[in-house]
């Protein structure tokens, strides 16, 4: 199982009063969450003003915090629209970065996805490409970056769990026919994140857990921190590994 977590997203203290913030505090958490079993670490940084921030400043505070703090450690962000004043800010936000993330995500919902994965491309840096629907497979699948990416995301939004469930294997099922061999991972938002979550590792599919996604445990209780959410993804994926070998014998 490869598993990623994903520590804070564009949560708040209002949403979560663990949710790592500082940069001391996603070190932090990333260490933490390393040592639980995940494999890599996605995280959102945060400018002066306290919005997420691709600014190349604060990649590279970001960057080289956790470079000091825990060496080795793999360190991913996202290249969101979100995080800039349209298309032509995200380009060139990219383009003064001097410190570089290991894998930044491109989400192809939005426009101008082709153009900043290209981008990154360019630049030498790994890069994870996104769907949030059926609706982004066609362009996913046109842009010039698709044997580039060192996986592919699947992140159903806006349904109950076995819409998004559906929407994961079926933009599998495409990205596959067009022969992109590169690992998949799918992952839940809310409500539907351990459905997601086990549907993965039924699929053989990279897997993805923390705040960004949701707060809660298998159970429905809140996590105390992204720790807990890693520890109950290990027992999730062992629970459903040993379902799954049951239903084969």
């Amino acid at each position: 199982m490869f598993l990623k977590a994903a520590i804070n997203g564009g949560l708040s203290r209002a949403d979560h009063p663990a949710v790592p913030l500082r940069l001391d505090e996603i070190v932090e958490d990333s260490l933490r969450t390393v040592a639980a079993g995940a494999d890599v670490v996605h995280t959102h940084t945060f400018g002066a003003d306290g919005k997420q921030s691709i600014a190349a400043d604060d990649i590279a505070a970001l960057v080289q915090a956790v470079r000091r703090g825990a060496p080795g450690l793999s360190v991913g962000t996202t290249a969101g629209l979100w995080t800039c004043d349209g298309q032509a800010d995200r380009l060139a936000k990219i383009s003064q970065w001097s410190v570089f993330p290991d894998f930044v995500a491109v989400t192809f919902s939005e426009d101008g996805a082709d153009e900043a994965a290209s981008l990154l491309v360019d630049r030498g840096i790994e890069l994870e490409s996104a769907v949030w629907s059926l609706d982004d497979v066609p362009a996913l699948l046109d842009s010039r970056t698709l044997h580039r990416n060192v996986r592919i995301l699947i992140e159903p939004q806006g349904l109950d769990p076995d819409g998004a469930v559906s929407v994961c294997r079926d933009a599998r099922d495409l990205i596959r026919a067009a022969g992109v061999r590169c690992p998949l991972l799918y992952h839940g938002d809310g409500p539907t994140v351990w459905p997601v979550f086990r549907a993965a590792i039924e699929d053989g599919a990279q897997v993805r857990i923390g705040f960004e996604d949701g707060v809660e445990l298998p159970d429905g209780t809140v996590a105390g921190d992204n720790v807990a959410l890693v520890q109950a993804a290990i027992s999730e994926a062992q629970m459903t590994e040993a379902a799954v070998r049951s239903r084969v014998v």
